[in-house]
């Protein structure tokens, strides 16, 4: 399959309304989602709330041009970057809404509307596929290019600190080890808001200059923390060894979930029951949502009510998970667990590494910065994509 303008389409895809779901499993064990455990018998009501809460991201068409002159859809080559929408925006909801927040059809909630603008497809949406595209660029990955799962991690971190509203810090995690001591430098630090900046409509979504002013003279204690943590689990397939602990970052509350696929597949997941993986499928092609004056966003397309799920050995071995922390404690009680229950006492086959202070053989941790006079279509960026080659295995999910 190709493209306009020579893109060849990587991903298999689907039409709206094209997939046949099967009925989630009735077992004994636990379903888990993004930390929250389910009874498939008893709680099959709420479980399916749970999962239709979550905002789906599906390739979209009829968009306006990627760049004024690239693609309208990104059908056949943005199921990753999709993935990548969805985790952070499960990020945004439980920093503005909470994790328990549910999705009600035509009940529409300020907080959720905003964060549902971020990813409209449309150049001035801080994480619309527009913006994760051309962002893409500085790190050598042509408009249209398919992305790995470190790549999108490095991009969603860049275009965080453009987004003050959630002033949410992304941190990446590179050779499977985590920091706090860089985490806590990144999470206490004060984001400033330069001059320019404030006054860009997008930056802020909808927050007051005077709001945005006043809050950059009091920062926050603690900046929300998204933790994405890029791994390679094997060589061409998963590593038996790294599943059950792979299953049990689900349970952690802090949970964002993980994205990944399978060759030609990219897909967010967010739980598990038994060995199955349970994830939102992006290779559904729908007409690109258009607004239409003050009238509300029309959002039923941005939740899906039937999950899919593989087996978990089908998995390709480059994966990227996430997780959210709201404070301090919350991150120190992540740590806690990540040691406990995913490394405990593997020497040698544990997924990653918790460490307290960066090795001294690397290079000091710079904190990340935007530069001044940025243009909302990001196009004066020239930003380098930090190891953006180490963990992304793209040859394994194109079509030879």
């Amino acid at each position: 399959m190709e493209l306009s303008g020579g893109m060849h389409a990587v991903c298999v895809t689907y039409e709206a309304g094209a997939i046949q779901f099967e009925e989630f499993p009735k077992t004994k064990e636990p379903a888990w989602i993004l930390g929250v455990g389910y009874n498939t018998v008893s709680d099959r009501q709420e479980l399916q709330n749970d999962i239709s809460s979550r905002l789906w991201f599906t390739y979209r068409k009829n968009f306006t041009p990627i760049g004024g002159t690239g693609p309208m859809s990104d059908q056949g080559w943005g199921c990753m970057l999709r993935c990548g929408q969805m985790m952070v925006a499960q990020a945004l909801i439980c920093r503005h809404l909470g994790r328990d927040w549910r999705w009600k059809p035509a009940g529409y909630d300020n907080d959720y509307t905003k964060i549902l603008q971020l990813f409209l497809d449309k150049k001035d949406s801080c994480y619309s596929i527009h913006q994760i595209a051309q962002m893409g660029v500085s790190g050598g990955k042509s408009v249209g290019q398919w992305f790995g799962p470190n790549t999108v991690a490095q991009v969603l971190k860049k275009l965080a600190l453009f987004e003050d509203w959630s002033s949410l810090a992304i941190h990446v995690a590179m050779d499977n080890t985590v920091i706090i001591d860089d985490i806590k430098k990144l999470c206490r630090s004060a984001r400033q808001p330069t001059p320019s900046q404030v006054t860009n409509s997008f930056l802020h979504n909808g927050v007051s200059s005077e709001q945005t002013s006043a809050r950059s003279r009091s920062p926050l204690p603690w900046q929300p923390l998204m933790l994405i943590i890029p791994l390679r689990l094997g060589l061409s397939e998963l590593n038996p060894v790294y599943a059950d602990c792979l299953k049990a970052c689900f349970t952690l509350r802090q949970s964002l979930g993980m994205i990944g696929g399978k060759p030609n597949h990219a897909h967010y997941f967010i739980g598990y029951v038994g060995n199955s993986l349970v994830y939102l499928d992006p290779h559904t092609t729908q007409p690109a949502v258009e607004l239409e004056g003050n009238m509300p966003i029309p959002d039923s397309s941005f939740h899906c009510s039937h999950p899919s799920r593989m087996n978990i050995q089908d998995l390709d071995p480059s994966i990227a998970l996430g997780f959210f922390c709201q404070d301090e404690a919350d991150f120190a009680d992540l740590c806690d667990n990540l040691r406990r229950l995913i490394i405990g006492q593997k020497t040698h086959n544990a997924m990653f590494e918790v460490v307290q202070s960066r090795p001294t053989h690397w290079p000091p941790y710079v904190l990340p910065t935007r530069p001044d006079g940025t243009k909302t279509d990001f196009t004066s960026l020239d930003y380098e994509l930090e190891g953006d080659r180490q963990y992304d295995s793209d040859e394994e999910f194109e079509i030879l």
